[in-house]
C-alpha cells in the first residue's frame, strides 16, 4: 500500500526539545513509495513531547518569556541558489543590527515572531516556561547559515597541497554531455519525456560541499596542511569536525559541546557589549576577535549536531517502518536544495557497489539529472546525495540504479515527490510554452540571420559577376569607339580651303582654346544674319557640348567669321555644324552635306592612357547606373511587400468587424496568453428569444491539448441584447473556435451553418499545422487557361500556400500547354492504369507544384482543352487516373478539391473506390464555377462531396433551387473569388507606361489613357473612356454591350472593347459592327476582337469605367480587376457582381454592414433602360464631379479584392470538412 506523511515538523530532535511542545502529523501523499511498514503510521510517544528541529514555526512567547531580537549575524538567505555552496557569502558593507535594548527590556514585552516560510504553526509556551532562545531553523535546507555545509558526515573532502579543502572528484560520476546519452529522447522545450536511462550527472553537489568547507575554513581562521589527518584529508564525520586545530579548538569536550542556548546568548551579549562594533563588521572583524571566533565555531558545531540528530531520527523511524528512503526536508519547495537518503540494504541495490539516482522533474519532462550517492555514517546502510529543486518544479520523479542495468524503480512505478509552493502542472505547461516561444523566436532569429548571410553572399556573387560584366562591356564600348575614331581620323583634317580653318591653339587659364574660322559665303548660310557653332567632340560622344556665336573677322579676302572654342580635356576630334541661330532656335544649317565638320585636336595625354581612362570612366558609369537601378528595385519591392502586408492586416480587421452584428471580441486582435471576452447577439440568430445562451469553444480547430472548454453560461450586458463570456486564451493557441447553444446540455445550436465561428489568435507559440490540399482540375492559368476556372485554381492555390499549407495541382498534359511558363519541367515517373501507361511530368507554375498526367492512349493529344466530342470520356479518365496517381504514389492528402463538371467525377470515384483503400484521410471539396455546364455531373458530385461551394454568396442563393443543388444545401456555401494581386498590380505592371498606387492614381491613369489612345489610334482627348473586356457570349449580355457602345458615343465618350466569341456567328456579328464603327467613329471607338493580355492591362489602367452587364455572373473577376487599377465598375446586379459592387447612390448601408465603402454603379433588369440608368450616372459624374470621381478611384484601389479573405474562408471550409 502506498502512503506518505506530511509532518508539521520533522521527525527527530528528541534530545534537544523534550518537554517543549506538542505537534500533530497528518496524512499526505507527498512522497509515495513501496515500503514494508504499516501505512497507518502514528507518531511515537516521545515525539508528542518534542518541538521541531529544522522546521519553520511561528513561536509565541508568554508574558514571562524572554523576547529575543534576531540573533546577530543571522541574516536570512535569499531564496535563490548560490553559484557555489549552499550559503552565499555576506555582502561587503552589510552588517547585523545593533542590539538597542537590554535583556530586561526584552523580557518585559511579549512578542510574536514569525520564523521561516511555509506552513507555519503557533507553538504556545505556558507561563513560567523559560524560552532559552528563539530557534530560527528554516524548512529549506539552504536557509540555515552554514548548516548544510557542515553536513560533512556525508561527504569526504580533500585538502589540496596548499591546504585548501575541496570536494573529491570521486564523489561525482563524470559523464559526457546529455546529447550523448539522449539518442532516442532529446531535451526539448516542448516537454518530451526524459525517460532514457543514461542521464547527465549533476556536479553541483561536490562543488556545494567544497564551498561549505571553504567557508568553514574561513570562519575557523584557516586549516593548515600539517593539521590534516594522516591521509591528508580534513573531513566532517557524523556532523562533527574531525580536523584537529591548534589555534582554535573547534571540537571540544561534551560539556562544551552541549552549551545551552541561554549560555550562548549570554556569551554574544557579553561580546556585543564589549565590542559592539564587531556586530556591524562581522566579516572583517571575526578573524581578529577570538571570542567571536569561538562563538561562531560553537554555533556551527551546535547546528551540525542538531542536523545530524534530526537525520539519525529520520533514518531510524523510516527504517523501523520498512521505508527504504526519505527526503530532507520533508516538505520540498522550489528553489531549495534537498537531500535524498536511501537504505541500500532494503533496496534491490543492496549488493551493488555503486548507487546512483536518476530522475527528472515534472513527470520526467524537465531537467534530467543523474547523481552518485555517497555512504553516510548514519546507523544502517544509508546513502545520500543532494539535489537542487528548480523553481519550475512541481514534482520530482526518480529511480535508483547501479550505473548499469540494476534498478530500484519502486516496482516499476518510479519514485516521486511533490514540490509545494511553486508551479502546478498547468502553470508548468504555460512555462513550457513560454520556453517554446523563446526557442522559436531564437530559431527564427537564427534562420533570419542565415537567410541574411545567404542573401549577402548571393549579393556578393552577383556583384562580382556584375563587375565582371561591366568591365567587359566597358572594354567592348571602348573598342567600338576607338575604331570609330580611327575611321574619323582618316577623314578629319585641320582645314578646308575657303571653308574653314583653325588657328594654332593656346592655353588660357589651363584650358585649351582654339579659334575656328568659317567662310559664310561657302555654304547655305550666305544670307544668315547670325552664325552659331553647335559642336561636340569625339564623334559627338556627349552630344552638343559646345555653343557660341561667331564674330565677323577683319579679313577681306572672303566673308570670314570666327569663334573661340574651349576644347574639353579628353577631346581627340572636334565635331561641329554652323547654324543661323543657337540650339533649338536655328533653321538653316551648314552640316557639310550631312557629314558634319570634323577636325583633329592635338592630344593632351598619351593615347593608351587616354583609352584606359575612358574605359574606367565607362565602367564607373555602368556601375553607378546598375547601383541606382538595384536601389530602385529594392525600394519598390519593399514598398510592394509593405502595401501587401498593410492590405492583409486591414482585411483581417474588416473580417472580424463584418460579423459584429452577430458577435465580436474584445480585444479585436486576440493575443495568446491573454484573457478575451466574446460578445454575442442571439437576436440575429436561431437562438433569438432563448432564455439562456451557452458558450462552447476550444482552440486550434477543436484539437487543442486541453480539449473543449467547459460550457459557459453567457452573462447579459447592461443596456443591450448582447451576452458575453470571458475566456482565457492559452499560449499555444493559433485559432479560437466556438459555437453557441440554448442550454448547457446543447439543444439548439448556432454553429454558423456547420462552419463554426472562428477567431485568429496572434502571438502564440504554436503555428497552425500545414494541411495538404490537392487540386484536380482541367484548367490552370497561365498554362491552360480558358476561363475564370483557370485563374481560380492558380490564385486560390497560391493564397492557401502563402498561409503555410502544402498545395499540389494535378492537371492533364495537353499537347497545347504553354510550357514556357513551367519552370523545371521534367519527367518524373510513370504508372499503368486503365490499360495504358500514364507518364507523370513535374514542374513549377507560379511557384506551385504541378503534376501533369499524360496517358499514352492519346486522349489529350487533341490540340485543345475543350471542344472534342468525347470531353466527358477524356476528363472522366483523367479523374480516375489522378486518384490512381495518388494511391500508387503513396499520397494521403487532407483535402481533394475538384472543380466544375470536368473534375466532378473525383468525388464519387474517391468514395466508391479509394476512400477505404489507402486514401482514408482525405475529404472531398467540390466547387461549382458555372452551373450552366454539366449539371448532371455537378449534381452527382454534390451528393458525394463532404463540402461544396460556389463562387459567390448571391450566386449560391440564385442556384439553390436547382435540382442538382437543392437536396444538399446543408453543405453548400458561397465563397467569393479573388484576384491575384501580383499579376494585377498597377505598381509593378510592365504593360502600362508608369507605375501608380492609390496615392497617384490620377497621374497614373492619365498616362495610361494617353498610351491607350495612341496605341489604338484614338483621338487624344480628355473624355470619359469606357472599357469592355469579356468573352462575347449571351451570358455576358452582348445585346447590352452593343447598346452601351452607342450610348457612350452619344455622350461624347470613347469605347474600347477587347474580347472574342467562341460562337462563330457572334464573332462575325461583332466583326461587322467593328467595321461600321471604325469607319464612322474611328477616332472614338475601337473593337479588338481577339485575346491580348498586355492590351487588357492597358485597358484596365487607361479606362475610366469598366462595363460588365452580365445576364448572370457566378462571381466575375473583371470588376475586381478594374477596381484594382482604379477603374469604376458599371455592372448589372447579379451573382458576384452584386456581392462586390456597391452602388454610390443606393448601397451605402449594405457596404457599411460589410465594413466596405460604395465603389461603383449598378442596375437591375436586362434591358437598355437599365444600362442607361447606370451608364448615364457614371458619365455625368465624370463630367460634373471630377474631384469626387478621382476620390472614388482612390477608394476602389484601396479595397482588397485579392484572395486574402477567400483563402481564409476556404481554410475554414477545409477544416469543417475534416471535423
Amino acid at each position: 500500500m502506498e502512503t506518505a506523511l506530511h509532518l508539521q515538523r520533522y521527525l527527530g530532535a528528541r534530545n534537544f526539545c523534550e518537554g517543549r511542545t506538542r505537534l500533530e502529523a497528518k496524512p499526505s501523499n507527498e512522497l509515495l513509495f513501496i515500503g514494508r511498514g504499516n501505512s497507518s503510521l502514528r507518531l511515537s510517544p516521545w515525539r508528542k513531547d518534542c518541538t521541531a528541529i529544522g522546521v519553520s514555526h511561528r513561536i509565541i512567547a508568554g508574558s514571562d518569556s524572554p523576547r529575543r531580537r534576531p540573533r546577530k549575524g543571522q541574516t536570512s538567505r535569499p531564496n535563490v541558489p548560490a553559484s557555489k555552496g549552499l550559503v552565499p557569502k555576506s555582502r561587503v558593507g552589510t552588517s547585523t543590527q545593533k542590539r538597542e535594548k537590554s535583556d530586561n527590556e526584552h523580557r518585559k514585552k511579549p512578542a510574536q515572531t514569525k520564523v521561516g516560510s511555509g506552513d507555519d504553526r503557533d507553538i504556545e509556551y505556558a507561563p513560567g516556561k523559560y524560552l532559552e532562545r528563539r530557534v530560527h531553523i528554516e524548512n529549506e535546507v539552504d536557509s540555515i547559515v552554514l548548516r548544510s555545509q557542515m553536513l560533512g558526515a556525508l561527504i569526504n573532502d580533500e585538502t589540496e597541497g596548499n591546504g585548501r579543502i575541496t570536494g573529491t572528484d570521486d564523489d561525482v560520476t563524470e559523464t559526457p554531455t546529455p546529447e550523448r546519452f539522449f539518442e532516442s529522447k532529446k531535451d526539448e522545450v516542448d516537454g518530451s519525456l526524459f525517460i532514457n536511462k543514461h542521464l547527465d550527472v549533476v556536479r553541483s553537489d561536490t562543488e556545494d560541499e567544497a564551498e561549505g568547507v571553504r567557508l568553514t575554513r574561513q570562519l575557523f581562521g584557516g586549516v593548515k596542511s600539517d593539521e590534516t589527518e594522516e591521509d591528508g584529508r580534513a573531513s566532517f564525520v557524523g556532523g562533527t569536525l574531525s580536523t584537529r586545530r591548534k589555534s582554535l579548538n573547534v571540537v571540544k569536550n561534551d560539556s562544551e559541546k552541549s552549551r545551552t542556548f541561554a549560555e550562548t546568548d549570554k556569551h554574544i551579549e557579553k561580546t556585543g557589549k564589549e565590542k559592539p562594533e564587531l556586530l556591524y563588521h562581522r566579516e572583517t572583524s571575526l578573524p581578529h576577535e577570538p571570542e567571536m571566533e569561538e562563538y561562531s565555531v560553537k554555533k556551527l558545531e551546535l547546528n551540525v549536531v542538531m542536523h545530524r540528530r534530526v537525520l539519525e531520527n529520520l533514518a531510524e523511524e523510516n527504517f523501523s517502518r520498512g521505508y527504504k528512503m526519505f527526503v530532507y526536508p520533508q516538505v520540498v519547495k522550489p528553489g531549495q536544495k534537498i537531500e535524498f537518503f536511501l537504505n541500500r540494504s532494503l533496496s534491490t541495490l543492496k549488493d551493488e557497489r555503486d548507487v546512483l539516482i536518476m530522475g527528472a522533474f515534472n513527470d520526467w519532462r524537465w531537467k534530467q539529472f543523474t547523481i552518485r550517492l555517497k555512504k553516510t555514517n548514519l546507523n544502517g546502510d544509508w546513502w545520500y546525495c543532494r539535489l537542487y529543486v528548480p523553481k519550475e518544479a512541481y514534482k520530482i520523479n526518480f529511480v535508483f540504479f547501479n550505473g548499469g542495468d540494476v534498478y530500484d524503480n519502486n516496482d516499476n512505478k518510479d519514485f516521486f515527490k511533490y514540490v509545494e509552493g511553486g508551479m502546478d502542472a498547468m502553470a508548468f505547461e504555460d512555462f513550457l510554452l513560454g520556453e517554446k516561444r523563446k526557442k522559436l523566436e531564437r530559431l527564427a532569429a537564427e534562420q533570419a540571420e542565415r537567410e541574411r548571410q545567404a542573401e549577402e553572399e548571393q549579393r556578393k556573387v552577383a556583384e562580382r559577376a556584375a563587375r565582371k560584366a561591366d568591365k567587359a562591356q566597358a572594354r567592348m564600348e571602348v573598342g567600338k569607339r576607338r575604331e570609330a575614331e580611327r575611321q574619323l581620323m582618316k577623314a578629319a583634317v585641320r582645314s578646308v580651303d575657303n571653308v574653314w580653318y583653325i588657328e594654332p591653339y593656346q592655353y588660357k587659364g589651363g584650358d585649351l582654346v582654339i579659334r575656328l574660322f568659317y567662310n559664310r559665303g561657302s555654304g547655305p548660310l550666305v544670307h544668315a544674319n547670325q552664325l552659331w557653332i553647335h559642336g561636340g567632340h569625339n564623334n559627338w560622344n556627349d552630344g552638343v557640348s559646345i555653343t557660341g556665336r561667331l564674330v565677323h573677322s577683319a579679313r577681306t579676302d572672303a566673308d570670314w567669321w570666327y569663334v573661340d572654342v574651349v576644347l574639353p580635356d579628353r577631346a581627340v576630334i572636334l565635331d561641329w555644324v554652323i547654324a543661323d541661330g543657337p540650339p533649338k532656335n536655328a533653321y538653316v544649317y551648314d552640316n557639310n552635306h550631312l557629314q558634319d565638320f570634323h577636325a583633329i585636336v592635338p592630344k593632351r595625354i598619351p593615347e593608351e592612357l587616354y583609352w584606359f581612362e575612358e574605359e574606367n570612366k565607362i565602367y564607373n558609369k555602368l556601375q553607378e547606373e546598375r547601383r541606382l537601378k538595384e536601389v530602385a528595385i529594392h525600394i519598390k519591392a519593399e514598398r510592394t511587400e509593405r502595401m501587401k502586408s498593410e492590405t492583409k492586416s486591414r482585411t483581417i480587421q474588416k473580417i472580424l468587424l463584418s460579423q459584429k452584428h452577430i458577435f465580436y471580441t474584445e480585444p479585436v486582435d486576440v493575443q495568446a496568453g491573454s484573457t478575451m471576452t466574446v460578445f454575442y447577439n442571439p437576436s440575429r440568430t436561431v437562438l433569438n428569444g432563448k432564455p439562456e445562451v451557452w458558450f462552447r469553444g476550444s482552440f486550434n480547430h477543436w484539437t487543442h491539448r486541453n480539449g473543449p472548454l467547459p460550457p459557459q453560461r453567457m452573462l447579459p450586458t447592461y443596456g443591450g441584447s448582447l451576452v458575453k463570456a470571458t475566456v482565457k486564451v492559452p499560449l499555444d493557441a493559433h485559432t479560437m473556435n466556438f459555437v453557441f447553444s440554448e442550454s448547457e446540455d446543447g439543444g439548439i445550436y448556432d454553429n454558423k451553418n456547420g462552419m463554426d465561428y472562428h477567431v485568429p489568435v496572434f502571438g502564440g507559440v504554436a503555428k497552425e499545422p500545414p494541411m495538404h490540399i490537392v487540386h484536380v482540375a482541367v484548367e490552370m492559368a497561365p498554362i491552360a487557361k480558358v476561363g475564370g476556372l483557370g485563374d481560380v485554381v492558380t490564385s486560390l492555390s497560391r493564397a492557401v500556400q502563402d498561409l503555410g499549407h502544402n498545395v499540389d495541382i494535378i492537371l492533364p498534359k495537353y499537347d497545347c500547354l504553354n510550357l514556357s511558363n513551367v519552370k523545371g519541367f521534367q519527367f518524373s515517373w510513370s504508372y499503368h492504369w486503365g490499360g495504358t501507361e500514364i507518364k507523370v511530368w513535374y514542374g513549377k507554375v507560379e511557384g506551385l507544384s504541378v503534376y501533369f498526367l499524360e496517358p499514352q492512349n492519346g486522349l489529350f493529344w487533341t490540340g485543345c482543352v475543350y471542344g472534342c466530342g468525347n470531353d466527358a470520356e477524356r476528363f472522366g479518365f483523367f479523374c480516375h487516373a489522378a486518384l490512381e496517381f495518388l494511391l500508387q504514389g503513396g499520397w494521403n492528402p487532407d483535402i481533394l478539391h475538384c472543380h466544375d463538371w470536368s473534375s466532378a467525377p473525383v468525388a464519387w470515384l474517391f468514395k466508391d473506390h479509394y476512400m477505404n483503400c489507402g486514401l482514408s484521410r482525405a475529404r472531398v471539396v467540390f466547387t461549382i464555377h458555372n452551373l450552366e455546364f454539366g449539371a448532371e455531373f455537378i449534381g452527382k458530385a454534390m451528393a458525394f462531396s463532404d463540402k461544396a461551394t460556389t463562387v459567390s454568396g448571391t450566386y449560391s442563393k440564385e442556384v439553390s433551387g436547382n435540382p442538382a443543388i437543392a437536396p444538399h444545401l446543408h453543405k453548400f456555401h458561397g465563397i467569393l473569388n479573388g484576384i491575384d494581386p501580383d499579376i494585377w498590380d498597377p505598381y509593378n505592371d510592365k504593360f502600362i507606361p508608369i507605375s501608380y498606387t492609390s496615392e497617384n492614381v490620377v497621374e497614373g491613369k492619365r498616362a495610361a489613357k494617353e498610351a491607350l489612345q495612341q496605341k489604338l489610334g484614338l483621338k487624344r482627348a480628355e473624355v470619359p473612356l469606357v472599357g469592355i473586356i469579356t468573352r462575347l457570349t449571351v451570358q455576358k449580355g452582348i445585346h447590352l454591350i452593343k447598346h452601351a457602345i452607342w450610348r457612350t458615343l452619344e455622350r461624347n465618350g470613347q469605347v474600347v472593347l477587347l474580347g472574342s466569341a467562341p460562337d462563330p456567328s457572334i464573332q462575325n456579328d461583332f466583326v461587322n459592327l467593328a467595321s461600321h464603327l471604325h469607319s464612322t467613329h474611328g477616332d472614338r471607338v475601337r473593337l479588338c476582337l481577339t485575346y491580348d493580355e498586355p492590351l487588357s492591362h492597358l485597358i484596365y489602367a487607361g479606362a475610366d469605367f469598366i462595363l460588365v452587364p452580365s445576364i448572370f455572373e457566378p462571381c466575375g473577376l473583371t470588376q475586381l480587376t478594374a477596381m484594382r487599377y482604379g477603374s469604376i465598375p458599371v455592372v448589372r446586379k447579379t451573382g458576384g457582381l452584386y456581392d462586390t459592387v456597391f452602388d454610390v447612390d443606393h448601397d451605402s448601408e449594405r457596404a457599411q454592414a460589410q465594413s466596405l465603402e460604395i465603389n461603383g454603379f449598378s442596375f437591375d433588369g436586362a434591358d437598355n433602360e437599365g444600362v442607361d440608368y447606370a451608364l448615364n450616372r457614371a458619365i455625368t459624374a465624370w463630367y460634373d464631379c471630377r474631384n469626387w470621381f478621382n476620390s472614388l478611384c482612390k477608394t476602389v484601389m484601396e479595397q482588397d479584392w485579392s484572395w486574402n479573405r477567400p483563402a481564409l474562408d476556404y481554410m475554414e471550409l477545409y477544416h469543417a470538412a475534416r471535423k
